[in-house]
């Protein structure tokens, strides 16, 4: 089981990053980077304890219409902020996303997939989405104290983007992250092997429940895809998180030092 889980019931992907072992062996402080899933229907219990946990900031990076349909929760002394990732409404596997591409999904067994790694690759070169990253380290460099909340709809490709990022700024081995990124897939097992049960029960084919699970899957594949892709475009990853997203030595130093132990 993963050990990082938070133990709140009413949130999907609930994770502390805490622990995680960083530049110069520095672990990464607990109660200050948290990352999750939908959080609209959270319930009180897991709310309080969210608060108690010393929340202070919910930083949600789905896109406008999915905050608007599935608010936050309001919580006493923490800050709701909405800053998109991409540029585009809803989410892959959405609602209205599932009747556009119905097609596909019930054909071509591979459409999922595809779709997905063009997805991270726009991560990777859309100016929109790199312009959110730099949001989210500026806003974790100026939050002194206290945990952030940083989510999009099922924790796993927006924020593992994200996450990526952040993680490797304060030093943590890139497998790591990987291996980070990777655990959704045992995390969101139940919560898949349910989705399928209720597509079935309503007559989809196996293709198109093919597809459904790629899209709430943690992939090698798509991780991959974002390396290889800023490997094309910009030569490395510290290329890139210089040139592209701004990271200066004076902004790597502040995230290390507020977010690593001493």
């Amino acid at each position: 089981m993963y050990s990082n889980l938070l133990p709140i019931t009413t949130a999907i992907n609930p994770r502390e990053l805490g622990g995680f072992t960083g530049f110069n062996n520095h672990k990464i402080r607990m109660h200050r980077l948290l990352r999750t899933g939908d959080l609209s229907k959270m319930s009180p219990e897991d709310t309080q304890f969210l608060k108690n946990y010393g929340v202070v900031k919910i930083i949600d990076l789905r896109s406008k219409s999915e905050s608007v349909s599935h608010p936050d929760p309001q919580i006493d002394g923490v800050q709701n902020i909405s800053i998109p990732l991409s540029s585009e409404e809803g989410t892959l596997g959405g609602e209205n996303n599932l009747t556009q591409e119905a097609k596909l999904y019930n054909e071509n067994p591979h459409a999922a997939f595809k779709m997905m790694c063009d997805h991270y690759r726009d991560h990777v070169v859309a100016a929109h989405d790199q312009k959110t990253v730099r949001q989210v380290l500026k806003i974790l460099s100026e939050t002194e104290e206290g945990a952030i909340i940083f989510h999009c709809t099922e924790g796993k490709d927006r924020i593992g983007f994200a996450a990526l990022f952040v993680l490797y700024i304060l030093g943590v081995d890139l497998e790591v992250i990987r291996h980070d990124y990777l655990a959704s897939n045992e995390i969101l097992a139940e919560y898949r092997a349910v989705r399928d049960k209720r597509f079935k029960e309503a007559g989809k084919n196996l293709t198109f429940r093919a597809n459904m699970r790629v899209l709430s899957s943690a992939s090698d594949s798509l991780f991959d895809t974002i390396l290889l892709t800023i490997e094309k475009e910009y030569g490395d990853l510290e290329t890139y998180l210089r040139d592209v997203l701004n990271v200066t030595p004076e902004l790597e130093n502040k995230l290390r030092e507020l977010y690593l132990e001493r």
